[in-house]
């Protein structure tokens, strides 16, 4: 049986907290920069998503999926925002996130350039490699502990919801290009291509931010990433078997069913909801 979930826009601000952008998780600098690099990604890359599938708005004619689309939309959006407010925040701390983020813009901008199917594979791409690392990190609870709640509930959200939406691309992408082998290839393709330049950028991204940080010569801070990552509870070892599922030819992103951590949003949305009354008393 198909697996359908709808995405739901919920219009979320995290006030994240003034002077904790490179120490918000107890794991230390290390840790913190890592998922601070990532965010460096997302302005640019949401609003290259939403273009992507904008571009077969005539062409995607199922209702129910232009439904989904929309609110696909409508979640990139609100991501795209937050993570802008959360960018500046590390532009405050003194991170050269601006220069960073006009290469990820030049980089699309040539993305852009390539036929429609292209972009749209390229998104089917990326949002298959979000959904892997959001899954991995409501799975491991243990990410999260700790770590100051206003941190912790822009990533769990959007973790959410690139789990909620992790089909909305692919199932466009069938609709309008196909399923046979052309496609199949255009697909993966496009996946081995993203993926390469994606940790081509982070890699040496990652590393600048922990210099700027002061952390180059911190032994103990590379030893922990390097246990995130690849050791214990190593999310990028342990999710590789899901991200190289991509590459089957019946591959569909709810073959890994997840839908349990969507539970998770109501309560998400009354923990935000909290900050605001607390700011609120604060004053």
């Amino acid at each position: 049986m198909t697996i359908q979930v709808d995405p739901v826009r919920r219009n979320l601000k995290f006030g994240l907290p003034a002077g904790k952008a490179l120490s918000w998780n107890p794991g230390g600098l290390h840790i913190s920069q890592f998922y601070n690099t990532l965010s460096i990604f997302f302005p640019a890359g949401e609003r290259f998503f939403i273009q992507s599938v904008r571009n077969y708005r005539q062409e995607i004619t199922d209702a129910h999926l232009k439904e989904q689309v929309s609110a696909f939309i409508g979640q990139e959006g609100f991501h795209t925002r937050e993570h802008e407010e959360y960018n500046e925040a590390l532009v405050a701390a003194g991170m050269p996130i601006e220069a960073m983020d006009a290469v990820v813009v030049r980089l699309l901008e040539l993305v852009k350039k390539a036929p429609r199917s292209v972009q749209l594979a390229a998104t089917v791409a990326l949002e298959h490699l979000t959904a892997v690392l959001g899954d991995m990190l409501l799975r491991n609870t243990e990410l999260m502990e700790g770590v100051d709640p206003h941190y912790s509930a822009i990533w769990r959200w959007h973790a959410i919801e690139e789990t909620e939406h992790k089909a909305v691309c692919f199932d466009a992408f069938e609709q309008v290009v196909g399923k046979g082998i052309q496609a199949y290839g255009l697909r993966v393709g496009a996946f081995l291509l993203a993926n390469a330049l994606f940790w081509s950028l982070f890699v040496p991204f990652y590393t600048l931010m922990v210099a700027k940080g002061g952390g180059l010569l911190n032994l103990k801070g590379w030893w922990k990433v390097a246990n995130l990552a690849v050791g214990r509870p190593g999310v990028l070892r342990r999710a590789l078997p899901d991200w190289m599922d991509f590459f089957r030819p019946g591959f569909h992103p709810w073959m890994h069913d997840n839908r349990e951590f969507l539970d998770q949003a109501e309560a998400l949305m009354d923990e935000v909801a909290a900050f605001d009354v607390n700011r609120l008393q604060a004053a």
